[in-house]
């Protein structure tokens, strides 16, 4: 038997470990286990308090746990207890509100994000075995599947939070998950706005846009807070309309959305069948009736559906995408649409130029913090062949303080093109 705690004490090596963790060997661990699950067999139905009960009953038969002290006992029975109603040695992790993100590169070597910061966990699973079966049981929930011959996959916990696995071979250190968690919740325009995420004016012109029915995309790096933005932009929907949103894995949480329809896309079963693309939900959702459409991020050639969806009727649509800045995030389109369909680029960038209106960029900076960098209007007409983009607002940046990066969103043009707000009686046409 041996008590450990992450770290030797001296803060050398990995760092400070925020979590003090007692673990049994391994194999003790799985013989404890063993015996309440065999338990648990001929009453599968019982209480949380009961199968503690029983935990404690298993693991103090044990010679060595006799001498343990009350904390040790208590943080031995938390260890098994979550390993058959939560998340084994994630549960700790998920139930600290400040923890944004999990990071497993492999099963002893697990890191969070807490404020912006990396640190070690401290936290660590007793085999790569033990963390590919709570994998495979995360990813069945959601009726994923992931293996071998398909070792990649994105899931969902029931809280929301977005798991996306890799597994060995591609994974070369063992099964990897990555957990992008969410607040409990949703965070709004006002929280964006407190946060020093855009200016107040800003704030008001997109939320007009929005209800105005412009097609807006919201741009950005890894973490830089696209769906949280996009949660936000939602709130300017007026109420009643008809929204159908369309994730690879259902993250969105749409505040006061009564007349809501959310599709997920569907991977292929163990024969190969029965894969559900982001594209055949965009052009399904076409006959439902939408007054919205919202898809939860474009990568690959389903992009030209949601262009030609923006294209025909469907004003007032919603997406993100990856890219470094609003220029990029055209090109990126240009590619995704020539990825799937042999178009000469021109009547690429006419559709482009032609579906969206403007475009919102993210940037996570140095300090931590998530912000608007620019906002653009998508000019409707070609400039000498490229899509043309015109400043509405910029990030400036005007220093450093007490390791915080300090400036402000300023305004840099006027949008051009209104008929949209004519159109929906938010501002009168020029005579």
């Amino acid at each position: 038997m041996r008590f450990w705690t992450v770290g030797d004490g001296s803060g050398e090596g990995r760092g400070p470990c925020p979590v003090e963790v007692w673990s049994l060997p391994p194999d003790e661990l799985n013989v404890v286990r063993d015996a309440v699950r065999s338990r648990l067999a001929w009453d599968a139905a019982v209480t949380d308090g009961e199968l503690k009960k029983l935990i404690e009953t298993e693991l103090f038969r044990r010679e060595t746990a006799r001498r343990w002290t009350a904390a040790q006992r208590k943080a031995a029975v938390e260890r098994l207890f979550h390993s058959f109603r939560g998340l084994d040695a994630l549960q700790p992790l998920l139930d600290d509100p400040a923890v944004t993100e999990i990071m497993i590169n492999r099963h002893d070597e697990i890191y969070v994000e807490r404020g912006g910061e990396l640190s070690y966990s401290g936290i660590s699973f007793e085999s790569p075995d033990r963390l590919e079966d709570l994998i495979q049981s995360v990813v069945g929930r959601v009726n994923r599947m992931v293996n071998e011959a398909s070792p990649i996959v994105d899931a969902r916990l029931p809280d929301g939070s977005r798991v996306h696995v890799v597994l060995p071979p591609v994974a070369l250190k063992g099964p990897c998950v990555t957990i992008r968690r969410f607040p409990d919740r949703p965070l709004g325009m006002r929280d964006l706005l407190a946060a020093g995420a855009l200016t107040e004016e800003a704030a008001a012109m997109l939320q007009t846009l929005v209800a105005a029915k412009y097609n807006l995309f919201v741009s950005g790096g890894t973490g830089s807070g696209k769906t949280t933005f996009l949660n936000a932009l939602s709130e300017a929907i007026p109420a009643g309309e008809r929204i159908i949103t369309i994730e690879d894995a259902a993250e969105l949480r749409l505040k006061g959305a009564s007349h809501l329809v959310s599709l997920e896309t569907r991977n292929a079963n163990s024969e190969g069948k029965g894969r559900i693309t982001t594209a055949e939900l965009i052009r399904a959702s076409l006959r439902m009736r939408p007054n919205r459409i919202i898809v939860g991020e474009v990568r690959g050639a389903e992009a030209l559906d949601m262009l030609q969806a923006m294209n025909t009727g469907h004003d007032g649509s919603l997406s993100t995408g990856h890219a470094n800045s609003p220029k990029d995030m055209i090109s990126r389109l240009e590619t995704m649409v020539l990825s799937g369909a042999d178009l000469p680029i021109q009547a690429v960038r006419k559709q482009i130029a032609s579906a969206l209106d403007v475009i919102v960029h993210l940037s996570r900076f140095r300090d931590g913090s998530r912000r608007v960098t620019d906002i653009c209007e998508v000019e409707s007409s070609l400039t000498e062949g490229d899509v043309a983009l015109r400043p509405l607002f910029r990030f400036e940046e005007e220093g450093e303080r007490s390791g915080r990066v300090i400036g402000r969103l300023k305004k840099a043009g006027e949008l051009a093109d209104t008929r949209k707000l004519v159109f929906a009686g938010i501002r009168e046409a020029a005579e």
